[in-house]
């Protein structure tokens, strides 16, 4: 590991990005979401911080079942993220579809359709267990590698290649 990755590494440990996506759902979930964001909870006191833009996100923290309408968009968001990336189920719909299990129009569960880290079982979850399954993802990241070093391994290797 280079320094700077290993600095890349450290940054991240202290400043998660997240980005949000309502999957389909009732958006209770979302409301307590929005509620880590509060001054009660302040989960940016610890350096966590929402985007607006998936390519800037670490966390991807998904409500709600995976409905038809949305897979596209959950699938473009989870390919615009850089590595390392982790995803959080958050609430019981996106793990299990909840009451929403068997509708046609449901695509889920989420960890069918993209890797899932860190599940957040309720219905809807407390804000304090959501900021705790965000820690276990962002504990998680280290593991998955520094920023782009998968593809700066494919890119060395391509870079090697004789044509």
């Amino acid at each position: 590991m280079s320094v700077i990755d290993k600095l890349v590494a450290r940054s991240r440990r202290r400043s998660p990005w997240l980005f949000r996506l309502n999957a389909g759902g009732c958006n209770g979930c979302d409301i307590e979401f929005s509620a880590c964001l509060s001054p009660r909870y302040d989960v940016e006191q610890t350096g966590a911080l929402l985007v607006g833009s998936a390519r800037h996100a670490d966390i991807l923290c998904v409500t709600g079942p995976v409905t038809r309408g949305s897979l596209a968009a959950l699938e473009t968001i989870f390919a615009q993220m850089g590595d390392p990336k982790a995803v959080v189920a958050v609430g019981n719909c996106p793990a299990t579809c909840d009451v929403f299990a068997g509708s046609p129009v449901i695509a889920g569960p989420l960890d069918g359709l993209v890797p899932v880290d860190v599940f957040v079982p309720g219905c809807p979850p407390r804000p304090g267990d959501i900021i705790e399954g965000i820690a276990r993802a962002v504990a998680a990241l280290p593991a998955k590698g520094a920023r782009g070093g998968k593809r700066d391994a494919k890119r060395k290797r391509g870079a090697g290649k004789k044509t």
